[in-house]
């Protein structure tokens, strides 16, 4: 009889018996618990509100509730010192704690946060999450923190899936909607909890597979500075009957007060990382399970939709409300669905709901419901309104005034005043910019204003605060055209939180950002780029500390590939830094060097293999735009005799061979007759075949339109095939197939005229012939070419 006489005493100690404070459990994300909540409060009418939450948060509870604050929102606690790490605290419209808060605020309660306070938590919550089988990892390594999560969460899955096996349910949510969200009979929610909380933590002390010692000794700690914090607030002097503590499941039966309270010793004891808190908008996504948070729901704008159900007190309306929103958000994808279609559907789920004794149908039902009667069966019909009637795309928001970090707040000022602020939204947008002036306008500031624009955004993605993200084209392709994919997400709100430790506006963040990068900086190819960021950041002095870095990094730079990219970039800057009112006067003697030194080194450097090769074309590129683009300022006639040397030289890698002899034709430096005598001599019998074609492979990768009027060449080309023997032939393909591989269609359908006319033939009927199936002893050869040992050359 003693057990049972213990539990009815605890029992009534959680029930808020005479002198005993009040245990309400809940869900964090729970429509039914919060709506339960708001009665039970106006019954109990507390003084004291008391919720699990970090404790040095509870000054953060009026701006809340303040007038223009639009959940779903999030306190958020960082460290103050790299590496960042932060906790997230994200509440609903119908979480039962933002439900308190607001209950307190109207009635004039006192409400205050209970858990561990942000500074112990973060390190607590760090330690456990990084946990692997191998033993700790640092909290720096984000993938071992990463790998943390996802085991700590997959023990806790196998938790949830064994009480839906329990209950008979097909999921978690399944079971957890219809036993605890459908149960809106007085107290039922409550009694619920309690008996939910007992039964849950039995199964985890009696069930090995369940326990993990790791969890259960960071819960212990957290129930025990909850005790504490209770016994506080009755120290203060309110009577416990006047105390309602708000508390997730687990916890309600851990929360007796007969139980130990942490003392200020081990207070004291507990590891810590100093921390600010701020406030945030939050998003349905990421407070939804499919985002990765353990603590979500699958579905935050459906049991929005239940809130407001009960709100309206009639919980039979969700599910044609449901059903209607999914047919609705079909007919905007241009998908029309019957209002008959709709009513089936209601009476299906209903049905579903009866057949596992439910009152009400689940998500899992009316979403089972909207498959077969509106997607007539097909998941993929109907995906895309289920996931907005799910999870939505709603963005919460903060009115100006409510504290944030300084950096926040030189954010959402800068989206302000750059007319961006219409885009910060879940739902990806366009955003296309002319980076010339406007003289349409009026005004400076909006004649500019595309450009303002690109230097923001260029300086959040720098800072990557993934609000924006920009659709790249080829590098040497600068225009004053841009093309930005813009949508917000919660995650990009943290990332502006962290780049606090950088500077206090995004201007001074980016600075900051540059500086560091510089710091890493050990290749020309880097310190070019980070002075194109800069200039692209509007960063003037970064740009200059980046020039230097380049200087001093080329004095010992060796690699005409590493020279030639970054001599590109410069170029690049130097052509269009005009558009962003930059001035690169002092980026020419550096281009110049660079480019200098780049000529000076390409024939040593093009004694290389057709690895390496494929580097040095690239290089000559980008030399050779160089050249022509800045004749002006740069030895153009140097880089022509380098060309000249490398396409006579016999001893160098054939195929840059080819390349340069193609840039010298490209540039009109050659005459026919040389032409026809450097073919002759490089594509003759004499020559190795793989050297022969890898020259013409070399030769075809430029202007080929330029190489396709020259009858010489193909001529010659015709010859040298005819003049092989078959080993050498077999050889000869493996490169030559590899370069017409490249050709476009109809580049090889004026080959085909061309060949015609030297065989004698019609183009046409060439062309016909060439086109013509392989026989079985043509596609023999052809796999032989495809398991070619280039090994053997």
């Amino acid at each position: 009889m003693a057990k049972p006489i213990q539990r009815m005493q605890r029992d009534e100690r959680l029930s808020g018996g005479s002198g005993q404070v009040h245990i309400f459990g809940i869900r964090h994300l729970s429509p039914a618990g919060a709506f339960e909540l708001r009665s039970y409060l106006d019954d109990i009418r507390p003084d004291i509100v008391l919720v699990e939450g970090p404790s040095d948060a509870t000054e953060w509870i009026g701006q809340l509730t303040s007038r223009g604050v639009v959940p779903p929102v999030a306190l958020l606690a960082y460290t103050e010192e790299l590496p960042v790490q932060t906790l997230v605290f994200p509440l609903a419209s119908y979480s039962p704690e933002y439900q308190a808060f607001v209950w307190a605020a109207e009635h004039g309660a006192r409400a205050a946060f209970i858990d561990l306070p942000s500074d112990a938590a973060v390190m607590l919550h760090g330690l456990r999450t990084a946990e692997s089988k191998d033993g700790e990892q640092p909290l720096e390594d984000k993938a071992a923190r990463a790998d943390g999560r996802r085991a700590y969460y997959g023990k806790q899955r196998l938790i949830y899936d064994k009480l839906a096996e329990l209950s008979g349910e097909p999921d978690y949510e399944a079971y957890w909607e219809r036993h605890f969200e459908h149960n809106t009979y007085p107290g039922a929610y409550r009694e619920a909890i309690k008996e939910y909380s007992l039964q849950q933590r039995a199964m985890l002390e009696q069930e090995e597979w369940a326990f993990d010692p790791q969890e259960a000794a960071y819960n212990a700690i957290r129930e025990a500075y909850m005790r504490r914090s209770i016994a506080q607030a009755i120290a203060s002097g309110c009577p416990p009957e006047r105390i309602v503590v708000v508390t997730g499941a687990h916890h309600v039966s851990a929360l007796d007060l007969s139980l130990p309270a942490m003392s200020d010793q081990e207070l004291r004891g507990l590891p810590r990382r100093s921390t600010k808190l701020t406030l945030m908008p939050y998003s349905y996504y990421k407070l939804s399970s499919h985002s990765g948070y353990g603590a979500g729901n699958a579905a935050p704008a459906y049991f929005e939709l239940l809130w407001q159900c009960l709100h309206q007190g009639d919980l039979t309306k969700l599910p044609s409300l449901y059903l209607s929103a999914v047919a609705a958000h079909m007919r905007k994808e241009g998908t029309f669905r019957s209002t008959a279609s709709v009513i089936e559907g209601v009476r299906l789920a209903e049905s579903l709901a009866s057949l596992h004794g439910g009152s009400l149908p689940t998500n899992k039902d009316l979403r089972d419901a909207a498959i077969v009667c509106l997607g007539f069966g097909e998941l993929s019909a109907v995906a895309e309104a289920l996931a907005r009637t799910d999870i939505g795309t709603a963005i919460g928001s903060l009115p100006e005034g409510v504290s944030q970090t300084p950096i926040q707040d030189d954010l959402n000022r800068q989206l302000k005043r750059l007319k961006l602020d219409k885009y910060k939204t879940a739902v990806a947008a366009d955003l296309e910019l002319d980076l010339r002036e406007n003289r349409r306008v009026k005004s400076a500031e909006a004649a500019f204003l595309d450009l303002h624009r690109s230097t923001f955004l260029h300086r959040l993605e720098l800072l990557e605060i993934g609000f924006a993200r920009k659709k790249r084209i080829r590098q040497d392709a600068a225009t004053w055209a841009e093309h930005w994919v813009l949508q917000w997400s919660p995650e990009a709100e943290i990332q502006a939180v962290e780049t606090v430790m950088k500077g206090e506006t995004i201007e001074l963040a980016a600075a900051f950002a540059i500086k560091e990068l510089l710091e890493h900086c050990a290749d020309i190819r880097e310190a070019s780029r980070i002075i194109r960021l800069a200039c692209e950041c509007e960063l003037p002095e970064a740009r200059e500390q980046a020039r230097q870095e380049l200087q001093r990094l080329s004095v010992e730079a060796g690699s005409t590939a590493h020279l030639a990219d970054a001599a590109g970039e410069l170029s690049v800057l130097m052509r269009y830094g005009d558009l962003r009112k930059a001035d690169t006067s002092a980026l020419l003697p550096l281009l110049q060097q660079l480019f200098l030194r780049a000529a000076l080194l390409l024939v040593d450097a093009a004694a290389c293999s057709d690895e390496a090769a494929g580097e040095l074309v690239a290089a000559m590129s980008k030399l050779n735009s160089i050249a022509q683009d800045h004749f002006e300022q740069v030895d153009d006639e140097l880089w022509l005799r380098q060309l000249h040397a490398l396409a006579s030289r016999d001893d160098r890698n054939a195929k840059l061979s080819g390349f340069a002899f193609a840039l010298l034709m490209e540039r009109n430096q050659v005459a026919n007759d040389q032409i026809a005598r450097e073919v002759s001599r490089r594509l003759s019998p004499g020559i190795p075949a793989e050297l022969g074609a890898g020259w013409f492979e070399g030769m075809s990768m430029r202007n080929r339109y330029a190489l396709l009027s020259r009858a010489a060449l193909w001529e010659q080309l015709d010859l040298y095939i005819r003049s092989l023997e078959d080993a050498d032939f077999h050889r000869s393909l493996v490169f030559l197939r590899r370069a017409f591989g490249s050709f476009q269609a109809g580049e090889k359908a004026l080959v085909a005229e061309m060949l015609g006319d030297l065989w004698g033939v019609g183009g046409q009927e060439a062309g016909e012939l060439l086109q013509q199936p392989l026989s079985e002893e043509e596609r023999g050869k052809l796999d032989e070419l495809n398991d070619f040992d280039f090994g053997d050359l």
